[in-house]
């Protein structure tokens, strides 16, 4: 006996968010930051990504802070608390590229997320890395 297989179009979904359970972009919040140029603001940058859950990129648009904490309106089903309140931030995101694309750590030029990545940078864009405590 042939069984007949029947095939089901399922339509693309307009929007990303509908089908985004993970709620990427609402599990931690990025704040841009002044590109650190010199050891001085590199070191601060250390301090920085030595706080637990906060990672430092460079992407195209420049550098940012990441800071790893799920919204406090975030849903047990990945949905938003106060959607029809939510800050402008959030209705004016755009998730025509966003992490369930390609996620923020391999699309960034550069992503650290600990004090030993960004050390190790650091070491190896400063010649002079290692005496930068000594006084002048």
């Amino acid at each position: 006996m042939d069984k007949k297989i029947r095939a089901v179009t399922i339509s693309p979904t307009r929007n990303k968010c509908d089908s985004c359970f993970q709620s990427h972009c609402c599990r931690y919040a990025t704040q841009q930051i002044v590109a650190p140029r010199s050891m001085r603001d590199f070191d601060h940058l250390l301090w920085q990504v030595s706080h637990r859950s906060v990672h430092v990129f460079k992407d195209a648009d420049g550098w940012f802070l990441r800071i790893m904490s799920d919204c406090e309106h975030l849903q047990q089903d990945g949905r938003c608390g106060i959607y029809e309140q939510r800050p402008l931030v959030c209705r004016e995101h755009s998730n025509e590229f966003c992490e369930k694309d390609e996620p923020i750590e391999t699309a960034s030029e550069l992503y650290f997320q600990d004090y030993t990545q960004l050390h190790a940078y650091c070491e190896q864009r400063f010649r002079n890395w290692g005496k930068r405590f000594e006084q002048k």
